[in-house]
C-alpha cells in the first residue's frame, strides 16, 4: 500500500512529498476540513428533518479532496452519493447540494462551469458513463480526465467489471476511485471477494491499479496525479483503491453501525483520522494553526447557514413538474398517470 505520511503526520522513510506550494497545501486542508464541518451539520439538519436523505463522508475527505485537486477544472466528475466532498470542491454550491439532499428536481441541475453529471445513486451505475467520457477523449485527442468514485460494495456489480474492460480496450482517459471503506452498508469487505484487494483486479483488465492509504492525503493526491498524468499522454485507464474507513452509518435512513462495528473497530480508524495527520504534517512546517482552524470553520457553517434558509423558502417540487423534467416527450401511458394524479389533486 501506497503511503507518504505516517499516523504521526511524518514523511515515511525513502518517500518524497509532493510538488506542492505551502498554499496549495493550506487549501487541500481547509477544503478536508470544510468537509468534515459540512458532515457534521448536515447530520445535524438530518436530523432536524430539514434535509432528507443524507450519506455520510466524515473519514473519507483525504479521498475525495486529494484527488479532486490533482485534476484540472476542465475534467469531468462521475461521484455517487457519498461523494458531496469531491462535487463541492469541483465546483458544485452547497445550495444544490441541499437540494438534491431534498428531493427537489433542481438539486440535480449541474452548474454550466461545473464539469459534473449528478449524484449517482445506483452502485457502480456511473462507471460505464465515466469509461465511455474517458473514451470520447481519447477519440478527440482532448486533454481531460474523467473520474468516478465509488465504494468497495460497487465492485461485486456487473457495471464495475463492464467499465473498467471498456475502459480498458480502448485506452480511455478514465480514472476509476474505489474508496474502500470496509464495508457495503453492512456487509465486510471479506464478504465481499476473495482476492486480497480490489487494486489488483487492475491485473485482470490489463491496466494501471494502485493500493494507497486513503487517509494520506499527500499519498492520495501523488496517486490520483499520476493515474491523471498516464491518462492524459494516451497510456490508459487507472484503477485506485484508496483504503479509508467512514466514521458514520451508511447513511441517516436507520443505519446503526453499532451493530455490525466493534468501539475497537473503530478506535482503530479514528487514530488514522485523515485530518489529524494532515494537520500534523502542517504544523511541523509552520502552516496551520487554531486560528486559521475556527476560521475555515466558521467560514462552511455561515454558508451553509445561508444556503438551507434560501433552500427552505423555495417552493417544494410537484409531481407534474418531475414528469415534465425527466422527459421531452412523455410517454402515454406517463402522461395518463400525470392527467389523473392532477385530478385526483383537485378532487382532494
Amino acid at each position: 500500500m501506497f503511503q507518504i505520511l505516517n499516523e504521526n503526520g511524518e514523511i515515511n522513510d525513502g518517500q518524497q512529498a509532493p510538488d506542492l506550494s505551502d498554499d496549495e497545501l493550506k487549501d487541500m486542508y481547509a477544503w478536508m476540513l470544510k468537509i468534515r464541518t459540512f458532515d457534521g451539520r448536515a447530520i445535524k439538519l438530518n436530523r432536524q428533518g430539514r434535509l432528507g436523505f443524507y450519506a455520510p463522508m466524515a473519514g473519507q475527505e483525504a479521498c475525495q479532496i486529494a484527488s479532486m485537486a490533482a485534476l484540472k477544472k476542465s475534467d469531468w466528475l462521475f461521484p455517487s452519493y457519498r461523494d458531496m466532498g469531491t462535487a463541492m470542491y469541483h465546483g458544485f454550491p452547497v445550495e444544490q447540494v441541499f437540494l438534491y439532499s431534498r428531493g427537489q428536481i433542481n438539486g440535480m441541475k449541474v452548474p454550466e462551469d461545473v464539469n459534473m453529471f449528478p449524484p449517482q445513486i445506483i452502485i457502480a451505475g456511473h462507471v460505464p458513463h465515466c469509461a465511455g467520457a474517458g473514451w470520447a477523449y481519447r477519440l478527440r485527442d482532448e486533454d481531460k480526465v474523467a473520474i468516478s468514485f465509488f465504494g468497495d460494495g460497487a465492485t461485486s456489480e456487473g457495471d464495475f467489471h463492464e467499465g473498467l474492460n471498456f475502459a480498458a480496450v480502448y485506452d480511455a482517459n478514465s480514472i476509476f476511485f474505489c474508496q474502500n471503506n470496509q464495508y457495503a452498508i453492512s456487509v465486510p469487505l471479506s464478504k465481499q471477494m476473495r482476492s486480497e484487494t480490489i487494486a489488483q483486479k487492475a491485473i485482470a483488465y490489463g491496466i494501471h491499479g494502485i493500493q494507497v492509504d486513503g487517509n494520506d492525503a499527500l499519498a492520495v493526491y501523488q496517486a490520483t496525479k499520476e493515474a491523471a498524468d498516464r491518462a492524459r499522454k494516451g497510456e490508459g485507464p487507472t484503477l485506485i483503491e484508496a483504503v479509508t474507513y467512514r466514521f458514520g452509518p451508511h447513511t441517516m435512513a436507520g443505519d446503526d453501525p453499532g451493530r455490525y462495528r466493534t468501539k475497537e473497530e473503530e478506535q482503530e480508524w479514528t487514530n488514522k483520522d485523515p485530518l489529524v495527520r494532515f494537520r500534523k504534517y502542517l504544523e511541523s512546517k509552520g502552516l496551520w494553526n487554531d486560528e486559521e482552524e475556527e476560521r475555515v470553520k466558521e467560514e462552511i457553517l455561515n454558508e451553509m447557514n445561508e444556503a438551507i434558509k434560501k433552500v427552505e423558502k423555495m417552493p417544494k417540487g410537484t409531481v407534474e413538474e418531475l414528469i415534465d423534467d425527466t422527459y421531452t416527450n412523455i410517454p402515454p401511458i406517463l402522461q395518463k398517470q400525470k392527467e389523473e394524479y392532477v385530478r385526483w389533486k383537485e378532487e382532494k
